[in-house]
């Protein structure tokens, strides 16, 4: 495996909507490149890419997959990730360590919902792009369609270097408006002949040659005054420019190819090469300090990008060089934990296949094998300074259920199985809930679960259920409430004795105590699940002794910890304990802990108690054409909208919504727009439960107590 430095090193991301041809792409672009010596195909199960038993099942990427190529000098580092939001966790990695992305677009449809949605997280990470019309030989690919759409949906820049000159049927050639000619290709695919533009093709082709150059000027005020000058500009100093547009984002250059044919692979990967931004041409990595990590800095800095459990190499961890040079055998410390890692195994990935190496440059893509503390996130460091990478920040989920195994026993072999899982995806999250009493797993949608559990299945032999998870209310009270509770059991010998006497009413920022009573002492507790108690003491002549005092509050704590109208968790309550009676002999700590809780909870349950519910605020992203039906549906869901504004070419609908009404939100989101809508979600707030809706809950627990 050749050495190559930092400038000689494009990290590509190719992005795009399912069934985009990205794969087949990755495997046309090795092919030319020679790593491979033929092409395999999505149907016949045989990339290099998409190596895993679910995706030969779906003929759909799930897994992002790091493979290489080499052309003329130049290592290109190709990461071919999944089309469909579901598998953001794999695409969201591939971006943070790209220097470009290949936004991949399907002839036959234009740009489409997977395009749009790929776009947005292309924008949100600032990545130089480069758009790709593929499969441009399909009998219904349709060139000028397919321009309008890009032309329509993306705001900035796009450029035209290429066009086809006959798509569809009997497509094999491409007019070239960077280097003004036509590429013939024989009807197998390969090298292709280079050619003058036909007489029917010169007024167009001078025109977008002439729209490249303007664009490529306006990224450089010395070539602007160049431009002025000699009214065009040379290859060389259009590349140059094209990299500045690109690096500012302030330019899409536009490809066409035929990736199954291998028609116009070779010609994107020399401009990848001459034009696309190097690792070294990239804005450098950040610490959690925002201190910058630079290719050229001498220390050596590895930042794990994603990590995997993989059938035929077990735990491997990817990563990226961000600075230095790293060799086999080297001694570095992870920031994270302190420990020392011996880097004895270093690849190069292709797909499940790797290869050794002895060193990687900065900005190179590599692997290692069998080191535990290769985990997302990580950061090592030949210095040992303790630095470390800022994280990749995941979306939060969109979709929860609870889920158990169907054979009895099997739970900790499924939180070990889900555990291992979420390693490789961290937007797949098991949680046990001790409030609910069931184990949720949150995930991005409906796919994203299915294929959780095809995996649970047929990889750790796990058989699990989806369930309709309960939600986690909270109660509090509105009013003020006393309440008094005497405990007294004689059964031999000492008994027990205790009285307690208390007033209760709702906690608030800088909440005023009553004027009747003298509070002589407060604890103020933060509850574990949110909110506030105020504990107080106003006893006075030593009715209760202080020594009781803890114990009174376990026993409240025991009833807020199971609330008195559904079990939920109670808070923001301020608690005096103003009067009481002691025995001299059979007083003790659990007597007065049953008779602080059920004073409580009598109080409470004449404090006028309210349930509160989770409120997440809802961020819609939709074409404009859908945005009444999805307002209609949020309205029959509780949600109070806040807001609609532009972005882009969609519109964004902001609300509140309790998370209660949002049970298989995705599923009626895609089918209402079409598959055209994303969305994500963020908790809030606690908001008041609407009365009959409370009253619906109180009852449904009342009947599965009697039950």
């Amino acid at each position: 495996m050749n050495y190559y430095e930092s400038s000689k090193i494009k990290n590509i991301a190719i992005l795009g909507g399912s069934k985009a041809g990205k794969t087949t792409l990755a495997e046309c672009m090795m092919f030319e490149g020679g790593v491979i010596s033929r092409m395999g195909s999505v149907e016949d199960k045989n990339t290099v890419s998409d190596y895993h038993e679910v995706e030969h099942e779906r003929q759909n990427s799930v897994y992002s997959s790091i493979m290489h190529t080499e052309w003329r000098g130049t290592k290109i580092n190709i990461i071919d990730t999944p089309g469909l939001d579901d598998f953001v966790g794999e695409v969201i990695p591939a971006l943070r360590v790209a220097n470009t992305s290949l936004l991949v677009i399907n002839a036959q449809n234009g740009v489409e919902v997977g395009t749009e949605i790929m776009m947005r997280y292309l924008r949100r990470y600032e990545k130089p792009t480069i758009l790709v019309v593929n499969q441009i030989d399909h009998s219904k690919a349709d060139w000028d369609r397919t321009l309008e759409s890009v032309n329509s949906q993306f705001s900035e820049n796009v450029v035209v270097v290429q066009y086809p000159y006959n798509a569809g049927d009997g497509f094999d050639s491409i007019i070239d408006v960077l280097k003004m000619v036509m590429y013939k290709f024989p009807p197998e695919g390969g090298k292709p002949e280079k050619l003058p533009i036909p007489d029917d093709q010169k007024e167009r082709a001078d025109e977008l040659h002439n729209e490249l150059v303007e664009a490529a000027a306006e990224n450089d005020e010395d070539l602007m005054e160049l431009y002025f000058e000699e009214g065009t500009l040379t290859e060389d100093q259009m590349r140059d420019g094209i990299r500045k547009g690109m690096l500012s984002r302030s330019l899409l250059p536009l490809f066409c190819v035929a990736s199954k044919k291998n028609m116009g692979s070779g010609r994107l990967m020399g401009f990848i090469g001459n034009v696309a931004p190097s690792a070294a041409d990239v804005a450098p990595e950040k610490t959690t300090e925002d201190e910058e990590i630079k290719t050229t800095d001498s220390d050596t800095t590895l930042f794990v990008f994603k990590a995997a459990n993989e059938k035929h190499a077990g735990s491997v961890g990817y990563f990226k060089v961000c600075s230095g040079e790293l060799s086999s055998g080297m001694e570095l410390t992870d920031s994270t934990t302190g420990n020392k890692a011996k880097m004895n195994q270093l690849y190069i990935m292709d797909g499940k296949n790797r290869s050794p190496v002895e060193k990687l440059a900065a900005g190179d893509i590599g692997a290692t094998v069998k080191y535990k503390g290769a985990n997302t996130n990580n950061t090592l460091r030949s210095s040992g300074d303790g630095k470390k990478i800022a994280p990749l920040n995941f979306p939060n989920p969109r979709i929860r259920v609870a889920v158990a195994p169907t054979k009895s026993g099997e739970e900790e072999k499924m939180g070990a199985a889900l555990n291992k899982m979420h390693e490789g995806d961290p937007t797949l999250i098991m949680e046990l809930s001790k409030e609910l009493k069931q184990t949720i797993l949150h995930a991005q949608g409906e796919l994203h679960l299915q294929t959780a559990k095809w995996t649970l299945s047929k990889e750790y032999g796990v058989e699990i259920e989806y369930s309709k998870p309960r939600i986690s209310y909270r109660e509090t009270i509105r009013a003020q409430a006393e309440a008094s509770y005497k405990h007294k059991k004689q059964s031999g010998g000492s008994g027990q004795f205790g009285e307690v006497f208390m007033r209760i009413f709702p906690w608030t920022e800088g909440v005023e105590m009553p004027t009747d009573l003298k509070v002589r002492g407060q604890e103020e507790i933060e509850l574990d699940w949110g909110g506030k108690l105020l504990y107080c003491s106003a006893i006075v002549g030593g009715s209760i002794d202080a020594r009781f005092m803890p114990a009174i509050l376990k026993g409240i704590n025991e009833v807020m910890e199971e609330g008195p109208l559904t079990k939920s968790y109670a808070r923001d309550i301020v608690v005096i304990v103003y009067d009481g009676k002691m025995h001299p002999v059979d007083s003790n700590e659990i007597s007065f802990k049953i008779a602080g809780g059920r004073a409580f909870k009598e109080a409470f349950l004449n404090a006028k108690p309210m349930l509160l519910e989770p409120i997440y605020r809802l961020k819609v992203l939709t074409p404009d054409d859908y945005t009444g039906d999805i307002m209609t549906d949020l309205q029959g869901r509780r949600a109070l909208v806040e807001g609609i504004e532009s972005e882009g070419s969609l519109q964004k609908i902001v609300a509140r919504v309790p998370l209660a009404e949002l049970y298989k939100y995705t599923t009626t989101l895609s089918s209402i727009a079409q598959g055209r809508a994303a969305y994500e979600r963020e908790f809030l707030e606690y908001a008041m439960v609407p009365s009959d809706v409370q009253a619906k809950l109180v009852k449904e627990l009342a009947a599965q107590e009697e039950e």
